[in-house]
């Protein structure tokens, strides 16, 4: 199993692919390392040589924000819009959508579980 900037990559599935396995490199990053080391998109990970395997890590470490340093700007930024109180701060600290969707119906990912109202009863016909 090849590892890249911490991150064990799946062996047996194509290149681009098993680089998204990587936090901070989609598709289209992906088919960028792959062109520029001239590897084929359709190589396997299991039949890369340990000089291309070495190859990949060199080009994600010098020219891609990846993994851990990507997390910690990431929450930085949101700790940043926080600290501010901006809207979206304020829609960070309270669990809400931030980027305006509705939330008198759906966005249950953010809010959590639904939480029945105490008192309420249903009402029968």
């Amino acid at each position: 199993m090849a590892r890249i900037a911490g991150v064990n990559i799946p062996t047996n599935k194509r290149v681009p692919i098993s680089l998204r396995y990587i936090y901070g490199i989609g598709p289209k990053n992906a088919l960028e390392i792959c062109q520029a080391l001239g590897i084929p998109e359709d190589r396997r990970v299991n039949q890369l040589t340990d000089e291309e395997i070495l190859k990949i890590r060199e080009l994600i470490d010098r020219d891609y924000r990846v993994e851990g340093d990507l997390r910690r700007e990431v929450a930085m930024n949101i700790k940043r819009l926080m600290d501010m109180a901006c809207y979206r701060g304020l829609r960070h600290r309270k669990g809400l959508p931030v980027r305006g969707q509705r939330t008198h119906t759906n966005a249950r990912t953010r809010k959590g579980k639904a939480v029945p109202i105490a008192g309420k009863k249903k009402v029968t016909k």
